[in-house]
């Protein structure tokens, strides 16, 4: 077998073609090999440089680093996260992992199925909105399904409220009337600070206004049930999930309540099901069959031989426009890493910086640098067949047609003896085509792209479920709040200007 040095050697020594000379020499090859049908999306990455050279070198690289045998790990409810000693079981909230795993989490599904019956019964009397408190993964998950998949939902109003400054949460009590207001605070471990500050801020607004015992119009989201209880929330309003189940993987447990109650429990299963069907796909799929390792060939040529700091995604679907922000997390968070599985230096970049928009807009933003800047830039398009409304044709035509537009000026450019008005090409791109817009293609689409993450930590040999990067910033605050932390001069002084102090 390969060792995984060998193999970054070889891909180091490997030379890029140039796209159209890629793509004119056996078109018929290529897509074969480079464009995928799963779960009714087509994977494109016929325009980008991967050939089949990369491919082998890649593939003996996942063999080196024993993707099959992490994989195993992953669905079996072995110990994924060695850091934190614990599995990292998402997926059996869709029904693939480890039996008694996903035992448990069908039990908790049902438990927030009749928290939702109950809602729509009548046993918090009237609702009529629901204020969706969290932060991180606790919130980006369920904004994306609801804004997603509920805009033509008449079910109930939903607001999710991540950031602490308090425009956010007062912009949300301005839209909804406290009488029918029902809370739910997110959070696995029940002590995110920014959260039970607003929490706090949420109860005071309930009691301000007059409506009877506010902490019962409260539902926790948790894998902390005692800490949700302490806080006041009873025990039969707290919907827990598995401490196995990482906050930017939660969207599928508890966390995704605000979906289950607003788009119904129909959907919510349907998502599911939608990320149940990639889950089986990448469990048995091999090499470049497997959507998801393909798609981490493609990140690793870029980051590791082309040198690409960043990844652009452009979500071609108004519905989808919080997909860029969702993806930010999802990959710098898990793969935004430093050292390998046994602590050494990683030798390596890690994950690329995740950044997008929405087209058409963005095209009128940032494609200048795409298409003429000095940065090699990978772009992902993600775009759907059927549209959202039912205007003239020509608008989802258009939009369309803009998004393909795009992918093919990328890799052919034009030549020009002006150099302002020339494109230089071979710039290489992905197009992601959903057949529609639906819970089940959206949780297909999700669980590819958390996929995606998990086979570039495996060709990276790292550790894709912790996530210590995000703590000391957070001591250091509290520690600042509460004047317990010597900071420096410099420091000093800013906190002097801006606070006072």
């Amino acid at each position: 077998m390969t060792a995984p040095s060998e193999a970054w050697q070889a891909l180091s020594a490997w030379q890029p073609q140039k796209l159209t000379d890629l793509v004119a020499a056996d078109p018929d090859a290529r897509l074969q090999i480079l464009v995928r049908n799963v779960a009714d999306i087509r994977f494109d990455f016929a325009k980008t440089h991967l050939d089949g050279e990369a491919l082998a070198i890649l593939s003996g690289l996942a063999d080196a680093q024993g993707f099959v045998d992490r994989r195993k790990t992953l669905f079996s409810g072995g110990i994924a996260n060695p850091t934190e000693g614990r599995a990292a079981e998402h997926s059996a909230e869709r029904g693939e992992g480890a039996p008694e795993s996903v035992h448990i989490a069908q039990a908790l599904h049902q438990r927030m199925r009749m928290m939702v019956d109950a809602i729509e019964a009548g046993a918090f009397g009237e609702i009529r909105h629901l204020l969706h408190i969290g932060i991180g993964g606790s919130a980006l998950g369920p904004d994306l399904l609801v804004d997603a998949l509920g805009r033509h939902s008449e079910r109930y109003d939903v607001a999710v409220v991540s950031n602490v400054d308090g425009a956010a949460l007062a912009e949300a009590f301005a839209k909804f009337d406290p009488q029918y207001t029902l809370v739910a605070v997110a959070s696995k471990t029940f002590t995110t600070t920014e959260t039970l500050l607003n929490a706090n801020s949420a109860l005071q607004w309930l009691g301000e206004a007059g409506v009877d015992d506010p902490l019962g119009r409260f539902i926790a989201l948790t894998a902390n049930p005692a800490k949700a209880m302490e806080w006041g929330i009873d025990e039969t309003r707290i919907l827990p999930f598995s401490e196995t189940v990482g906050g930017r993987y939660s969207l599928w447990s508890s966390i995704g309540f605000p979906a289950a109650l607003a788009l119904g429990w129909d959907a919510f299963a349907d998502l599911l099901e939608g990320a149940a069907e990639m889950d089986r796909h990448f469990r048995l799929a091999d090499g470049a069959d497997n959507i998801c390792l393909l798609a981490a060939f493609v990140d690793q040529l870029y980051a590791n031989r082309l040198d690409c700091q960043t990844r652009a995604v452009f979500a071609y679907d108004e519905r989808l426009r919080l997909l860029p922000s969702y993806l930010q997390q999802l990959e710098m968070e898990s793969n935004g890493k430093s050292v390998t599985l046994d602590g050494a230096p990683l030798g390596h970049q890690s994950a690329a910086i995740t950044w997008g928009g929405v087209g058409t807009d963005a095209q009128h933003a940032v494609f200048q640098l795409l298409h003429q800047g000095t940065h090699l830039t990978p772009v992902e398009f993600v775009v759907a067949r059927e549209p959202d409304h039912l205007l003239d044709d020509a608008h989802h035509d258009t939009l369309v047609a803009n998004c393909i537009a795009q992918g093919a000026a990328l890799m052919t450019g034009r030549t020009s003896e002006d150099g302002a008005r020339a494109y230089p090409g071979n710039r290489p791109s992905t197009t992601i085509l959903l057949d529609q817009v639906s819970p089940r293609s959206l949780g297909a689409l999700i669980a590819f792209y958390e996929h995606r993450v998990f086979a570039n930590a495996v060709l990276l040999g790292i550790n894709p479920f912790d996530q210590f990067g995000v703590e000391l910033g957070k001591e250091m605050a509290k520690g600042l709040a509460e004047g317990t932390v010597i900071f420096d001069p410099a420091t000093q002084a800013l906190m002097q200007a801006a606070l006072g102090e």
